[in-house]
């Protein structure tokens, strides 16, 4: 049974998990090229893969809902509410878990697209799928794609300081 927006979920899906193949590469190929893995690097990997995975769940989850025979506005409303939840409380706890690993909270570009951004995109969503309101579709792969845009821009914000760090790599002897 197809359904408004499930091509493009599908879309957003593999764009999703080929983001996070490529993000997972450029750590490994910081790594290989001789440099350290600092705190900073593995909470942004890690937490980066955990955000895509959520979005992509939240990608699959309407086509899933479909194969049971939701019909309407069940097909946003219990997708909103199982990707809604856990995804706000990832990004509103964002400073703390990071405060916690790094000993420092976001710079404010981050905090201010990926936190509050991201937070209001989310919040957003919820309340409109779930007052009922038209174009339950169209709200929330709108929040599903501004939200993955928040994580590229993190990634790319994140990327920009890690590559400004010391790579610690030993000098080689000087060979005659």
């Amino acid at each position: 049974m197809e359904f408004k927006g499930q091509t493009f979920l599908y879309t957003l899906a593999g764009l999703m998990i080929t983001f996070a193949g490529f993000s997972a590469l450029l750590f490994v190929v910081r790594q290989a090229a001789g440099a350290t893995v600092s705190m900073l690097d593995r909470f942004i990997a890690k937490t980066v893969m955990t955000y895509i995975f959520v979005l992509t769940a939240a990608a699959l989850l309407p086509p899933l809902c479909a194969l049971y025979d939701l019909q309407g506005e069940w097909i946003w409303r219990g997708p909103a509410v199982i990707f809604g939840l856990p995804m706000l409380s990832l990004q509103v706890t964002y400073p703390r878990r990071r405060r916690q690993v790094v000993g420092k909270g976001p710079p404010p570009a981050i905090f201010a697209v990926f936190v509050v951004l991201g937070s209001v995109v989310t919040l957003a969503m919820l309340g409109y799928i779930l007052a009922g309101l038209p174009y339950s579709a169209a709200a929330y792969v709108t929040a599903l794609t501004l939200d993955f845009f928040t994580v590229i821009f993190g990634f790319v914000v994140a990327l920009d300081v890690i590559m400004q760090q010391p790579t610690d790599v030993p000098e080689r002897p000087a060979q005659h």
